[in-house]
């Protein structure tokens, strides 16, 4: 984990999949924002659904 990654910059206080607590160690950077799930399973569910959508808009046309 690096230094952006610190749970009090984090803009979500419950993980957007389950709605429990965020954890300090299931933190990523999307879009510039410090992101918070409540397990690493759930931060990467989120980093393969917003990869394969960013992915999509950001391809070619």
């Amino acid at each position: 984990m690096t230094d952006d990654l610190r749970i009090v910059l984090c803009v979500n206080r419950t993980c957007p999949w389950s709605g429990k607590p965020v954890s300090s160690d299931s933190l990523t950077m999307y879009r510039g924002k410090v992101v918070g799930f409540c397990n690493p399973g759930c931060r990467e569910k989120f980093e393969a659904a917003t990869g394969a959508f960013d992915a999509l808009i950001d391809g070619p046309r």
